[in-house]
């Protein structure tokens, strides 16, 4: 224009330019632990025998739930499901990070990272609705123990298990496919072990307002009802327990709930401590710690927190070694 006014559509043009002139990456650097290279063997020896645990322990737990008639109840099909969980869940992890610290080689398509971020992702939605789902089943248990073979049959646990699983994978494809549409320019140096969303953000060179929030949106809906009903169902549980005249009949109570507890105050404990309080300097360094426990040591002590706290579970893995025996020695 001669009058130096330039109309929207020519201020489009020219941003379209601009973007096009800068430099789009194709690859993240996941920096990881690279900072303690004289660490690299260590770590690397370390991390295998934690994948290595834990796909063993979560292996023995879904073979115990199948093969242990005892054992054919909601809530040991819940966590046989969680331990499959589990397993999906370190793989999507643990086996990428033991690449780069073998070889050295520390970096990752933004389409690979994108992608692992959707299993990372969908799978931690998933377990909050799962360890929901058990926590409520124990609230019926404990709570309606008259009504909890009628309000917890075969069909509605697995309606249950279902919706826990389609909604950690619809809410994170919607996210996922908002950050797939995302630019990178450069610096593409993540301070992470494994693609997490809020570097990718930092990281773009598109506008995130929209993707941060609905992702924000979406997380809200992801951990928080299935924290409340957590939380709801314990207080009930507790409040119920402490109410039992019968020091036994406590006891019992306690113990088909405790492992679960543990499991849960771990899982969100971590969680907690990496989302949600303030980033200040000191948990910005212990922010990979922080994330460690979620992605790889609660994945390893599920096992371990379920058969040495469970009577039942070890009563099925010592009647399982039995017939192993038995069927080696005839």
């Amino acid at each position: 224009m001669s009058d130096g006014i330039y109309l929207p559509t020519e201020i489009h043009s020219e941003q379209i330019n601009n973007r096009t002139n800068q430099t789009i990456i194709t690859n993240f650097i996941l920096l990881g632990f690279g900072d303690h290279p004289e660490l690299q063997v260590l770590l690397f020896l370390s991390f295998l025998a934690i994948y290595m645990l834990t796909v063993a322990g979560n292996i023995i737990i879904i073979v115990l739930v199948v093969a242990d008639l005892h054992l054919h109840t909601p809530m040991y099909f819940f966590l046989g499901n969680l331990s499959c969980l589990e397993i999906c869940y370190t793989s999507t992890i643990l086996p990428r990070l033991l690449f780069s610290l073998l070889t050295g080689d520390r970096t990752i398509s933004v389409r690979g990272c994108i992608v692992q971020y959707f299993f990372c992702g969908s799978l931690a939605a998933t377990e909050c609705y799962l360890l929901a789902v058990m926590s409520y089943d124990r609230y019926l248990a404990i709570c309606r123990p008259l009504k909890y073979t009628h309000l917890m049959n075969g069909r509605i646990c697995f309606w249950l298990l279902a919706i826990s699983w389609m909604s950690g994978l619809l809410n994170i494809s919607i996210i996922t496919s908002l950050l797939s549409e995302l630019l990178f320019c450069g610096p593409n140096e993540i301070e992470h072990f494994f693609c997490d969303i809020a570097p990718l953000f930092k990281l773009s060179c598109s506008s995130t307002h929209l993707v941060e929030l609905i992702n924000f949106i979406f997380a809200s809906i992801v951990t928080l009802p299935p924290f409340l009903l957590t939380l709801i169902s314990y207080v009930c549980i507790i409040i119920n327990i402490l109410q039992m005249k019968i020091k036994a009949s406590r006891q019992k109570a306690f113990s088909t709930c405790s492992s679960h507890l543990t499991v849960v105050i771990l899982f969100y404990g971590s969680l907690i401590c990496v989302y949600l309080l303030p980033q200040t300097n000191t948990l910005k360094k212990l922010h990979k710690t922080f994330s460690l426990f979620y992605t790889v040591f609660t994945p390893m002590l599920n096992p371990l927190i379920y058969s040495l706290r469970n009577r039942e579970v070890k009563a099925a893995l010592s009647r399982t070694a039995s017939k192993i025996v038995n069927m080696a020695h005839s």
